[in-house]
């Protein structure tokens, strides 16, 4: 009786939090009407950074060439590529003039990550306001580029975009993957929109060479493999260099994992380049999911002992409606609505899994990179 006097106010503790995260911190996934100026129209460099993508170049570019915009260029870094995608990259220079193509050698290759090539490519790049992609992305719309760049000002250097991934009917793994992605950003957005970033994704995110310059660029963590993105906005970004874009024509999509396998070994090296976040970030973090996990184990024990379970199930029942009171209005944002039914079980297989990523990763360090 003792014990479960315990784990009953342990539980009331852990739904407390809970319902503080998704009660009140999810809930910023918002942005007022008009809050871009769509007159605003700098130059932009679309920057690509590509490592044997020949195949997805030549089924993207299109869709970032074809943007209605006034004035841009496009940056493509070939990264000591070893299949055919720099003859893809000559091919569209060769028929349209506001390409630049950034060849990255492999007597460079004691660099050894991404960030090095990225660095050439700025350097290259001709504007001072930039947006990046992956080679594997597309924009969603043709004002991918008039929209993430209407929130530039002379504040706000940093624009935190979404990048969504391709839906694929009757797939319970591409719908989980597309809930983690979903969660992960209603958790940057917030957290942005509260005045502390603490992460961004390289697929759909821009800022100003300026910005770049005064963050002395990727040295900080140029030693990690991985964080071209999330480290980046983790060290500069603040709650006034930083803004979101949530309109829909500014998302970006690609094609997500079709194996578990290959997807957990994706996710296990987010996790390991989060371990560098800030220790406020870290912590924050690791708050939730602690209690995320705390609330479906002590809930479970104590709902089959039927130890105070009215009470037990209110908590519940309230936990649940701050759940699916912001993801719904979440994911209706970011236009993933088709998700809404199946929350509940996604949230328990998405658990499971981050919580074998975490074992996985103490007992050994991913090693496989991009």
């Amino acid at each position: 009786m003792i014990i479960l006097n315990v784990i009953f106010y342990i539980f009331i503790v852990v739904t407390f939090v809970q319902l503080f995260f998704y009660g009140y911190v999810f809930s910023n996934v918002k942005q007022k009407r008009q809050i871009s100026d769509s007159s605003y129209k700098p130059p932009i460099s679309v920057i690509v950074c590509a490592k044997n993508e020949a195949k997805n170049l030549s089924n993207f570019l299109p869709f970032i060439l074809d943007q209605e915009y006034p004035n841009f260029e496009l940056v493509l870094i070939n990264d000591r590529s070893n299949d055919s995608t720099l003859r893809v990259m000559e091919a569209f220079k060769a028929n349209h003039s506001n390409i630049k193509i950034v060849n990255v050698k492999n007597i460079e290759a004691f660099w050894g990550n991404k960030k090095y090539a990225l660095t050439l490519g700025i350097k290259a790049a001709t504007h001072n306001h930039f947006l990046f992609t992956d080679a594997d992305c597309k924009p969603v719309s043709k004002q991918w580029i008039s929209e993430m760049s209407s929130h530039f000002s002379r504040e706000h250097q940093l624009v935190l975009g979404y990048g969504a991934y391709t839906k694929v009917k009757k797939s319970i793994l591409n719908k989980l993957i597309r809930f983690e992605t979903v969660m992960t950003a209603i958790q940057y957005f917030s957290y942005s929109k509260l005045g502390n970033p603490y992460m961004g994704i390289g697929r759909n995110m821009a800022y100003t060479k300026t910005l770049f310059f005064e963050a002395r660029g990727f040295m900080d963590h140029m030693n990690i493999k991985s964080g071209d993105d999330d480290l980046f906005v983790n060290q500069i970004g603040d709650a006034r260099n930083t803004t979101i874009c949530l309109s829909k024509d500014s998302f970006t999509e690609s094609l997500a994992k079709e194996t578990y396998r290959d997807w957990i070994i994706q996710k296990r090296r987010h996790v390991s380049t989060a371990t560098h976040y800030k220790t406020k970030h870290k912590a924050a973090l690791s708050l939730f999911f602690t209690s995320q996990v705390l609330f479906f184990v002590l809930g479970l024990v104590l709902i089959s002992t039927l130890f105070y379970w009215q009470i037990v199930l209110g908590l519940i029942v309230a936990r649940y409606l701050a759940l699916f009171i912001n993801v719904t209005r979440a994911s209706k944002k970011l236009n993933e609505k088709d998700l809404i039914p199946y929350v509940p079980l996604l949230e328990i297989f998405l658990i499971v899994t981050q919580f074998f990523i975490f074992i996985k990763n103490l007992i050994s360090k991913p090693n496989r990179w991009k």
